[in-house]
């Protein structure tokens, strides 16, 4: 009897230790150490980002081609006009032509989180097999998440988060690109001056990570200070008529101007109409923007391009074709790091015949954005549109 409960206590110290294995090589740990370093770090990532094992890792779709929904908050700037242009023109097109996509189905909720929630579930009712969403409230939409996840049809949510454990998040670090921005900023003056902070839509996961960088980077310096901070709703026209008000009502000295794309042409607009010279100001990805910089070098000293629309767009498809097709992701949050630009890149990147005011955004690209990376992210990594169903 001795030796039988002896066996059978060494039997279950290796049952735990390898139930323990497998913990431990689920999620995170099966990514690469320098990119869990660089994009999951605990003090660089917000706190609320979900980052533990996917329930997607063993999930397979119905037999496609698929029926795909894709319900956004809003539609009313140039970085959502260019990521819808591009899903509807190109990317739809050729998975259809694939055979493997049905059609799309886009609704726009106009920044109501009810509004975006009914049109959830009437997708899911109607018979989607994913779901896409945007640039959402981080925890209003869990409830519909789930409501999806029971019916067999995975959300991915991109630019942005939501804290549902069902939700599949892609986007870039946002508090490691806000530091970015934010340590570029005050690198560029000197690590001294006032700078006015101009924030994207404030209650979304993406606005308020990047916003809380942002303000870590610039206090990487003592001798910034902030002098303001407002919202420009991620709007160019929302954010020249903000930032003109605030123009009006502090004459004070003003050094830089960080903004959160899509914005910073409306930025650059109302610093024109002011007649106030020589304040630097954050550059993303609008080309009007970039070809102001690229005219102007001494505007900023790097670009920081943290949600390229086509290429975010790119992205959250192709969870969404890898997840359908039983790839088996393996986080609840795929990350990409920011593109630096420098002004000699511009130089390359954008023509000299450039438009101010274009309203298109600069694609970065699948070797910078996406791409062969997203394999490390799958149990079963194959390339998405080679798949048979």
């Amino acid at each position: 009897m001795k030796f039988s409960l002896k066996s059978m206590a060494v039997a279950c110290v290796v049952s735990l230790a390898a139930l323990a294995g497998q913990a431990k090589a689920d999620g995170l740990d099966e990514l690469s150490p320098d990119l869990v370093k660089q994009l999951y770090n605990k003090d660089m990532i917000d706190p609320a980002q979900p980052i533990g094992p996917s329930p997607y890792r063993t999930f397979k779709a119905k037999k496609g081609p698929w029926l795909i929904g894709y319900a956004s908050s809003y539609a009313g700037n140039t970085w959502r006009a260019n990521a819808l242009d591009h899903l509807l023109k190109n990317i739809v097109p050729q998975w259809q032509k694939l055979g493997l996509v049905k059609d799309i189905i886009v609704t726009q909720s106009n920044l109501n989180d009810s509004t975006q929630i009914q049109q959830m579930r009437q997708l899911i009712d109607q018979g989607v097999d994913g779901l896409i969403i945007c640039c959402s409230n981080p925890t209003a939409l869990n409830q519909t998440i789930k409501y999806a996840y029971d019916k067999g049809v995975p959300v991915v949510t991109f630019t942005g988060y939501a804290t549902s454990e069902y939700s599949i998040n892609t986007s870039s670090n946002y508090q490691v690109t806000g530091f970015e921005i934010g340590k570029s900023m005050a690198d560029a003056l000197g690590g001294k001056g006032n700078v006015l902070v101009v924030e994207g839509i404030p209650g979304t996961s993406t606005s308020d990570s990047q916003d809380r960088g942002v303000k870590a980077g610039l206090a990487s310096a003592p001798g910034i200070k902030v002098v303001g901070s407002i919202a420009g709703m991620w709007t160019d026209q929302v954010a020249q008529g903000e930032v003109q008000k605030w123009l009006a009502t502090h004459p004070g000295k003003l050094d830089g101007i960080v903004v959160q794309s899509a914005a910073e042409m409306g930025v650059l607009r109302a610093l024109a109409q002011s007649g106030r010279k020589g304040i630097k100001v954050a550059i993303g990805g609008e080309l009007g923007a970039l070809c102001t910089w690229r005219k102007n070098p001494e505007l900023i000293d790097v670009a920081i391009q943290g949600w390229p629309p086509k290429d975010e767009m790119e992205m959250a498809w192709g969870l969404m074709m890898r997840t359908l097709e039983g790839q088996g992701p393996k986080v609840q949050s795929v990350l990409m790091a920011p593109v630096k630009l420098t002004h000699d890149d511009i130089m390359k990147l954008v023509p000299e015949n450039c438009d101010e005011n274009s309203q298109e955004w600069l694609a970065v690209g699948s070797d910078k954005w996406g791409g062969p990376v997203l394999d490390q992210f799958f149990v079963h990594p194959a390339d998405p549109a080679a798949y048979k169903p």
